[in-house]
C-alpha cells in the first residue's frame, strides 16, 4: 500500500472542503493512503462469507395470508409514548 506524507503543509493550499476549521496561516501535516481493494467502504463486513439466500417475491396472496397470520396472533400494540419510555429506559441502561 502506498503513502505519501507531506509535513509543514501550508492549509491555504488544500480544497476548501478539507480547509474548514483551519486558520489561513496553518500549517498542517497530510498524509494519503491509499486503500486496498477490501477495505473500500463495505458497509456489512462481517457479511461477506454468509450464504446469499434466493427467494422469489411474495404474491398478493401469500402477503395478505402473511397479514392474516400475523393479526391472528394478536400480539398487544403499544402506543408511540410507550415504546419511546421503553427506548429511553434500554439507552439509559447503556448510560449507568
Amino acid at each position: 500500500m502506498n503513502k505519501i506524507v507531506f509535513e509543514h503543509y501550508p492549509a491555504s493550499k488544500l480544497p476548501e472542503e478539507l480547509r474548514k476549521g483551519l486558520e489561513k496561516d496553518a500549517m498542517v501535516r497530510v498524509v494519503i493512503e491509499e486503500e486496498a481493494k477490501d477495505e473500500r467502504r463495505d458497509p456489512f463486513p462481517g457479511f461477506k462469507n454468509l450464504p446469499k439466500i434466493e427467494r422469489k417475491p411474495m404474491t398478493t396472496g401469500e402477503t395478505l395470508a402473511a397479514i392474516r397470520r400475523i393479526k391472528a396472533e394478536d400480539r398487544p400494540s403499544v402506543t408511540a409514548e410507550e415504546a419511546v419510555a421503553r427506548i429511553r429506559r434500554l439507552r439509559d441502561d447503556w448510560d449507568d
